[in-house]
């Protein structure tokens, strides 16, 4: 039994793991309904607002297969819900369909649902499993857990450096270090996050647009520190072809795509903007520069995961790379183009 329910688990994080990028703030969900072990119905979360996998699965079946739906086995990796949002509950479409029993990696650790789906199930007698595959199932919606668990978003760190450790030149000027593959690919992230965030020096001499022009889907909320309001209006994020947030010490405002948040910076200022974009509900975070804005976040310990391009330049002098003091933990190092890619999680957020 624990073989097929692994094995059926997984399918449903592939299927899940098809909705990246769109299902935020709501996880990425998969579903699959199993009779006689077959699967006669699939399907995942695909966008937010839109029907749950749990409804696309049994629509799924309805095609085929509807006489034996009361008879299948539902494998889901996130709990159903129990109250209505955007849809109906899922629990209840669940209990109308006659389902006897539902298998489940993850209890939802959204307070709304918690336990409430699990328990409306067990109310109308189903047989319901929990924790199969269960750390896998959190490593797929780490951004979700993250931000029901830690009240803030999940944050990555990203950055490019030489071969010798630097991530810009002392010149100032504006020098690429890593290769079209790896800017590529970064773009790809982009669509994947749901905010990015640099500095003011970064803002000033690299005037980002912070989009993702290079590969297809949403573009992430544009984010700058700017202390003192000092950054020039023609800079490419205050172009308002998306929305921005300025955090200053100021004031606050908004003008079309274009809002200032006001922030005590002589107090915790990291740990004040990871609350207001929880505020907003904002589960995940690209921090892209420069180095003194991504040392902060090092040295506070307020990130989940880094992802440092290494090109085959060197400096010999320049700004030097962002430097880890705590714990970490080598996920992988892969090539991207000519670079290498080197992926760490924070052992201490783990």
């Amino acid at each position: 039994m624990k073989d097929f329910s692994e094995k059926y688990m997984h399918r449903c994080f592939e299927l899940a793991a098809t909705g990246k990028g769109n299902v935020a703030p709501n996880p990425m969900v998969g579903a699959v309904l199993v009779c006689d072990n077959k699967i006669i119905g699939e399907g995942y979360h695909q966008e937010y607002g839109r029907e749950h996998a749990e409804v696309n699965a049994i629509l799924n079946a309805e095609k085929n297969f509807p006489s034996l739906i009361s008879s299948s086995i539902l494998y889901v990796n996130l709990e159903p819900c129990s109250h209505h949002g955007k849809t109906p509950p899922c629990a209840d479409l669940l209990i109308q369909n006659g389902i006897k029993k539902v298998i489940i990696s993850n209890t939802d650790p959204n307070p709304i649902v918690s336990g409430n789906g699990i328990k409306k199930l067990k109310s109308y007698g189903i047989d319901v499993v929990e924790n199969i595959l269960e750390m896998e199932g959190k490593k797929l919606n780490k951004r979700f857990f993250t931000f029901h668990e830690k009240k803030r978003p999940y944050i990555i760190l990203k950055w490019a450096e030489t071969a010798d450790h630097f991530i810009a030149p002392l010149s100032g000027e504006k020098i690429r270090i890593s290769g079209k593959e790896s800017q590529v690919l970064v773009h790809k992230w982009r669509t994947e996050e749901d905010a990015i965030l640099v500095g003011t020096a970064t803002a000033r001499i690299d005037n980002p647009l912070l989009n993702a022009r290079f590969w297809p889907g949403k573009n992430p909320l544009r984010l700058v520190i700017d202390q003192s309001l000092t950054l020039p209006m023609n800079l490419n994020l205050f172009n308002q072809q998306l929305e921005s947030i300025v955090f200053n010490e100021v004031k606050n405002d908004e003008i079309n795509n274009l809002r200032r948040v006001k922030l005590n910076f002589s107090a915790d200022v990291i740990s004040q903007l990871l609350s207001y974009l929880f505020s907003i509900k904002i589960q995940s975070l690209i921090v892209e520069g420069g180095s003194y804005t991504l040392q902060k976040f090092i040295d506070e310990n307020k990130w989940d995961e880094a992802r440092i391009f290494t090109s085959k330049t060197k400096f010999i002098s320049g700004v030097k790379a962002p430097v880890f003091q705590n714990g970490y933990n080598l996920i992988s190092e892969t090539n991207s183009g000519d670079d290498i890619l080197t992926v760490l999680y924070n052992t201490s957020q783990l």
